[in-house]
């Protein structure tokens, strides 16, 4: 992957990102999958194959031994049948000779013999076999099945052990031989089946270690397919992340025609108008802020001259006509207004110009609320609204800009008294090790969980049906959150509708500090028996209690929902 202006990257960060494991999960899940399904379809195959081949073996020999029955049995009928009118012993030695050539090597497997005569017949000889055990296998169910049907040759499938103990297959025959003048006789026949189990067991050996080798192929395939299909994937990864952390112009090394080469032509056209949109927006943006900076700045002197004019009529409003005082002050209100706004829109645009500079001192943010306490002190008083101030009283020093810490709490002191609806507002400070806090509390109208999330917008305002009697230019908590996050802080906002709303500001005590707690809860109880017992006197009455608080707690921010 190339990117004009990109640091080529080393050989050892080409050689890590190659054996980072984020970048194998694709083609491990690949050869994984691959491998499993290979396991299962070559099982399935070779469990077929091992079961058409022993059905194949076994039906073979049991043809073969069916055949090689019906010869026994007609060279039996015609032994017997030459012995008809011999002695008793001429009987029996013919029948033991005739046993004994019988059972023997047959179509390539031994096979034992037995002859029993049945007791109805004429002339009964002793029992023939040529292996005693043979009688073990023949029950009285599979007797009495060959003597029910003599003309019939019966068989089933049994195991014998041979001379190492192994169990191996065989096959039982049974059929019952009639010879007039001689008598009946039920021949059995045992045909072992070795050869064809050792004949399976090879297969099935040669099918195992086929399946093996074939595995082993379809894993290399498998590997190479998944690099085939992988390694573009982690380029396009790669280019993404590089244009999500800033290189916009990080770009896909393409090669071939595929689908997966089409797939990084569109990354690449994709990356060039994002480029080329983030360029346009980011000129925009300049321009954009150029044209605030330069019509507030511009603004400055033609306000001047009404502000001037402004307070030569407001001054002397007295001595103007009855219908021309009204309209003097509301013009020197909205003059002040309109001043606070310029004032605040070039400070926005330094934030958003990157401009903005922390000139930091040590500091004590108790001695910086009394100092906007006061500053809002007649305010409250228009009000009737009383400040509670409860100081921490000591250890609150923090390296912060006065300038800024006193304009958000300002900020948030003013919006307190003029949603709070005449009601108290409590003003809390603490520490701690790493951070210092002030929490602002009215019991107002309140603020709904989405307001709280929104609240720091600029020109947002929760109600906008409701009329702003300060005459505020909703772009001071937004400025007062930027105070915070250049001193590497927090400004949080939690309420409730119709109970009230609480602000929170925790600074780091020292630069470089990353907060992880606040020393003050943000999520607290609008009881107002907690703030203490309040009345309302129109001076602006202030509150203060230096004693130490009792301990709240520190509530992480992953405890309250993280900072809002």
């Amino acid at each position: 992957m190339t990117g004009a202006g990109s640091p080529v990257p080393s050989a050892a960060a080409r050689l890590g990102r190659a054996f980072d494991p984020r970048h194998w999960q694709l083609a491990l899940r690949v050869v994984v999958v691959t491998t499993l399904l290979s396991i299962l379809a070559m099982l399935a195959v070779g469990a077929y194959l091992s079961s058409v081949i022993a059905d194949g073996l076994y039906e073979q020999r049991r043809d073969r031994v069916l055949e090689e029955t019906l010869e026994v049995r007609s060279d039996l009928t015609d032994t017997l049948t030459g012995l008809a009118g011999a002695t008793s012993t001429q009987q029996q030695d013919a029948s033991n000779a005739f046993v004994q050539s019988a059972g023997g090597p047959g179509g390539g497997d031994r096979r034992e013999v037995a002859l029993v005569p049945v007791e109805t017949s004429g002339v009964v000889f002793p029992v023939a076999s040529s292996d005693s055990s043979l009688f073990q296998e023949v029950d009285d169910e599979f007797a009495a099945a060959v003597a029910q049907q003599p003309d019939e040759v019966l068989w089933r499938s049994i195991g014998r052990e041979d001379e190492q103990g192994r169990t191996v297959p065989a096959l039982l025959v049974g059929t019952r031989v009639v010879v007039p003048g001689v008598g009946s006789y039920d021949l059995y026949l045992v045909f072992s089946m070795q050869e064809e189990q050792e004949t399976l067991a090879f297969v099935q050996s040669v099918i195992l270690g086929g399946g093996g080798v074939l595995l082993a192929l379809v894993v290399g395939i498998a590997i190479v397919v998944a690099r085939l299909v992988t390694i573009p994937l982690r380029r396009a990864a790669v280019a993404a992340e590089r244009i999500a952390g800033g290189d916009l112009r990080s770009r896909v090394e393409v090669s071939g025609g595929d689908e997966l080469a089409r797939v990084g032509v569109s990354f690449n056209g994709m990356a060039a108008t994002l480029e080329q949109k983030v360029e346009d927006l980011t000129e925009l943006s300049r321009v954009q802020h150029r044209f605030v900076a330069d019509v507030s700045h511009e603004l400055r002197t033609p306000l001047t001259t009404i502000r001037m004019a402004t307070s030569v009529l407001h001054a002397d409003r007295e001595h103007l006509p009855e219908d021309l005082r009204r309209p003097v002050e509301l013009l020197s209100a909205q003059v002040e207004r309109f001043e606070v706004l310029l004032a605040d829109l070039l400070e926005i645009s330094r934030f958003d110009a990157g401009a903005a500079q922390l000139e930091a001192s040590r500091e004590d943010l108790d001695d910086l609320v009394l100092r906007a306490v006061e500053d809002v002190r007649h305010l409250a008083g228009a009000r009737g609204c009383l400040l509670d101030v409860r100081l921490a009283g000591h250890g609150m020093h923090a390296v912060v800009e006065a300038r800024r810490i006193d304009r958000i709490l300002r900020n948030l002191l003013t919006n307190a008294i003029e949603h709070g609806a005449g009601s108290p507002v409590l003003v809390q400070t603490a520490g701690n090790e790493d951070a210092v806090a002030v929490v602002v509390q009215d019991y107002g109208h309140g603020i709904s969980p989405e307001a709280a999330r929104r609240v720091f917008d600029r020109f947002w305002r929760a109600d906008p049906s409701r009329a702003r009697t300060l005459g505020g230019t909703g772009l001071g908590l937004s400025i007062s959150v930027e105070d915070a996050r250049l001193h590497s802080g927090w400004l949080q906002a939690w309420g409730q509708e119709g109970a009230g709303a609480v602000f929170r500001l925790t600074l780091p005590r020292r630069p470089g500090i990353t907060l992880a707690r606040s020393p003050l809860p943000l999520q607290r109880s609008f009881d107002r028996a907690d703030a203490g017992t309040y009345s309302t006197t129109p001076t602006g009455e202030i509150r203060i209690d230096p004693a130490q608080l009792p301990a709240l707690g520190e509530l992480s921010p992953a405890e309250e929902g993280g900072p809002r």
